[in-house]
Formats: structure tokens, C-alpha cells, sequence
């Protein structure tokens, strides 16, 4: 992979993680809250309608999911627009052991919670957010970045 590709994948990623964000800020409001719903109807498959947003500490939980989301997306976009040029191996090794953070806590909490489901879907978005990241481009050392 080239160093202009990575670049191009860490904004997939950027959209990948960010794009759950307004999703679930409408779920704060019951008017809007059905995008939401569904989608984490689906995340705990199977799609049966038994998942709500009608505490409002659900509609808490997802407001600050969704900030958090939209804003690690903001980071990685900011760090593939403005730092990747001059630190390709670093932001590359952190944006992927940031989704790989995600991955094995939120899959376990999924386990956990008795949402197995959401873990293999976790793996669909891993694969989509990792893309060709888990290699350096080419010409890129693969060794530890010097201060």
C-alpha cells in the first residue's frame, strides 16, 4: 500500500467510526430516536423491536456514545489531514491500536451484556475500519518511531 492510500484509508476509518455519532444523537430525542433504535436493535441481533430508547438514561448512554464517536472520527480525519505526512508510521500504529482498544472491550462488554451478536459485527467493522492499516506502506519503517 502507498502512503497516499493509507492516508485515504485513515479518512474511511475517520467516516466508519464518526458516522455512528449523529446516528446516535438523534437517539436522544423520541422523535427522531427510530435511526438509533434500529441500529442497535440490529447490533443485538436479532431485529426483534425489544430494544428502546425510552429511559432517559438510555437516551444519556447514547448522547454521550455518539459524542464520543463523532469526535474520535474528528481526531482521526485530523490526524490523517494533518499529521500523517510527518508521522505516517505513528498515526497509522495509533488509530490502529485505538480500533483495536475498541474492538476487544466493546466486544467483551457485548459478550458480557449477553449481546454476543454485536462482537461479530464488531469484527465486520474492525475489518472495514483497519482496512489496509494493519501494514506500513510501502517504504515506511515498521520499527518504534523516534522521539
Amino acid at each position: 500500500m502507498t502512503h497516499e492510500f493509507h492516508k485515504f484509508w485513515l479518512k474511511i476509518t475517520a467516516v466508519v467510526i464518526g458516522s455512528f455519532g449523529p446516528i446516535f444523537f438523534l437517539g436522544t430525542m423520541a422523535a427522531t430516536a427510530e435511526p438509533a433504535r434500529f441500529t442497535l436493535d440490529m447490533l443485538s441481533w436479532p431485529i426483534d423491536g425489544a430494544t428502546t430508547l425510552a429511559s432517559p438514561d438510555a437516551r444519556f448512554l447514547i448522547a454521550l456514545a455518539g459524542g464520543f464517536l463523532l469526535g474520535w472520527g474528528v481526531t482521526i480525519w485530523c490526524l490523517a489531514t494533518y499529521v500523517y505526512d510527518h508521522a505516517p508510521e505513528g498515526v497509522r500504529r495509533s488509530v490502529m491500536f485505538g480500533v483495536l482498544s475498541w474492538f476487544v472491550l466493546d466486544s467483551a462488554g457485548s459478550i458480557a451484556s449477553g449481546n454476543a451478536s454485536n462482537a461479530l459485527f464488531n469484527v465486520i467493522i474492525l475489518l472495514l475500519a483497519m482496512g489496509p492499516l494493519w501494514r506500513a506502506a510501502d517504504g515506511q519503517p515498521t520499527g518504534r518511531a523516534q522521539a
